[in-house]
């Protein structure tokens, strides 16, 4: 029976491990997911000549470019690791052994599989998985060599805490998840780079989900339970002219953390597309942070001028009703950028502070984002 549409219900968003990733086990399903849009992009080159016209032919010189954009509620950091980001365990910081939250970005790859699973019309996807056939029949949308290019977590006053992540890829296909005979699953998206050919094609790797769930852990994040720890920046001592963590703290009404992750495709003769999208160093994160002012403090334009000391700035969440910590950021080795307050008749005066740190190589435990869940680990 043909659909008249398709809503939320009957959604369900998949990534891999990795781009080689066939099996059910080599998959998870991402949690609290509010949106998800893609497209995808072929740019041609046209081909002209004297004596006619109208183009001759139009050749693909550049490999196609597939977009996500995908956004889900902030939760135990399942999402964060599922999505190749380094978990620590819940409630450390940047012990020894630790690694930057961007590690797993940082190296070349061939990058992540997404799939978009849709159920019939009117059917909760996520209790429709009754039985090893709960999948059959059920379309597919899938993504092959995604690399995440940007990671934003949005936190304020009266909205939960979300996570927005940008996607480029390589690979596209439709397709109808199949149970029969000896085949299971369906074709990947994935490609081969230089030559853009389908990557996996027989049968035996065909490929396999999970069946959908719930998914465990909390519904979601409160504002009311988040702390943000400005630590050294005390707003005396330090750098900025407010008062950030005295008893006089200022009131903060948002918190913006990004994390920009670009690549660049690298291109030789001889390879039809790129044979490597490898990141783009130095990568500079930025924490933007808008609050109430109450109080200010002493402070001239030439001592922060000096001031070359890097600190650390702690941004907590709670689980929901618990002093447990469902996830934990840590800033690490930031520096102020810029203060800029705003005041005008019938509002609060209000300040935004922008921070910012470079990401560190793998053994640098003191640059960087450190990040920490309660969840156990994806993959």
């Amino acid at each position: 029976m043909a659909r008249n549409r398709v809503i939320y219900q009957s959604e369900g968003l998949f990534v891999s491990s990795g781009v080689n990733s066939t099996t059910a086990a080599q998959h998870k399903q991402l949690k609290r997911v509010q949106s998800a849009n893609y497209s995808f992009e072929i740019t041609r080159q046209d081909v002209n000549q004297f004596g006619q016209l109208a183009r001759i032919d139009a050749l693909v010189l550049q490999s196609p470019t597939v977009s996500l954009d995908l956004s889900y509620y902030l939760a135990d950091g399942f999402n964060e690791s599922a999505l190749g980001f380094y978990m620590q365990g819940n409630g450390t910081t940047a012990p020894t052994g630790a690694a930057n939250f961007a590690s797993g970005q940082m190296v070349s790859s061939s990058g992540l599989n997404f799939y978009i699973v849709t159920d019939g019309e009117g059917v909760d996807l996520n209790y429709d998985n009754a039985g090893a056939t709960a999948l059959s029949g059920k379309g597919v949308i899938g993504i092959g060599n995604g690399f995440i290019t940007d990671y934003t977590l949005d936190a304020a006053v009266g909205d939960f805490p979300t996570v927005s992540v940008s996607v480029e890829g390589l690979g596209f296909c439709a397709a109808t998840y199949d149970i029969a005979g000896n085949v299971t699953g369906f074709v990947s998206p994935a490609i081969n780079p230089e030559n853009g050919t389908k990557l996996l094609t027989g049968t035996s790797d065909y490929v396999k989900l999970p069946l959908p769930s719930t998914g465990d852990g909390p519904t979601a994040l409160r504002p009311g339970d988040i702390t943000l720890d400005f630590g050294a920046f005390t707003g005396t001592g330090a750098t900025p002219t407010v008062a950030l963590s005295n008893g006089d703290k200022i009131h903060v009404q948002s918190v913006s953390l990004s994390l920009p992750l670009s690549r660049t495709p690298i291109e030789r003769l001889g390879s039809r597309f790129a044979f490597a999208r490898v990141t783009d160093f130095p990568i500079t994160a930025t924490m933007t942070v808008n609050a109430i002012v109450n109080e200010t403090v002493a402070r001239n334009l030439a001592d922060m001028v000096d001031d070359s000391n890097e600190r650390s700035i702690t941004l907590t969440i709670n689980k929901v009703g618990t002093t447990d910590p469902a996830v934990k950021y840590t800033f690490s080795a930031a520096r102020l950028d810029s203060q800029s307050f705003s005041s005008d008749i019938g509002s609060n005066k209000s300040v935004d502070l922008t921070f910012s740190t470079q990401i560190g190589g793998p053994n640098d435990l003191l640059h960087g984002i450190y990040f920490s869940g309660a969840a156990t680990k994806a993959f």
